[in-house]
């Protein structure tokens, strides 16, 4: 079915709101810990989630095609699941652009100004039980063909 943006799939956080600053305690300048979120409204039929968070502002392009950073690659998330606790140790962890599995929130370069960060939950047709560490690009990959609907929730930040 292919990834299919939904207006009905509703992403929210009870840490930072749309387009608000992620407090300092989600960046690499504070504990670094994942935020809470939570959705809603997923289509029928949905099987397992998949998270992740995206900075396209970082300025980072690799030599196959791909921009920006990705600080949290998440799946294997059951439909039961309609939302993570701050600091979530659950589920399939991928791995991030420090070379990490799990979260490592924002840390834009000094000076580089207010960077947004994508916060996206997918909702997918199947269980893949897929292994851990996958990169973002090989999970998208992968869940590309499951993909039912995605919203996204948009955090800010700037350095200190």
């Amino acid at each position: 079915m292919g990834f299919a943006f939904s207006n009905e799939l509703n992403l929210s956080s009870s840490a930072f709101s749309h387009d608000a600053a992620i407090p300092s305690k989600h960046t690499g300048e504070g504990t670094d810990v994942s935020p809470a979120l939570s959705w809603s409204n997923a289509p029928a039929g949905t099987q397992a989630y998949a998270v992740i968070c995206h900075d396209p502002d970082a300025p980072l392009i690799s030599k196959n095609g791909t921009y920006g950073f990705v600080h949290w690659v998440l799946y294997n998330i059951p439909a039961s699941v309609t939302s993570l606790t701050e600091a979530t140790p659950d589920f399939t962890q991928g791995k991030n652009n420090f070379g990490k599995l799990g979260y490592n929130g924002p840390m834009p370069p000094e000076g580089h100004g207010q960077h947004k960060y994508y916060f996206w939950v997918i909702a997918l047709d199947s269980e893949l039980d897929l292994p851990a560490g996958l990169t973002l690009w090989e999970l998208l990959e992968k869940i590309e063909p499951h993909a039912t609907a995605m919203n996204r929730l948009i955090g800010t930040y700037q350095r200190g």
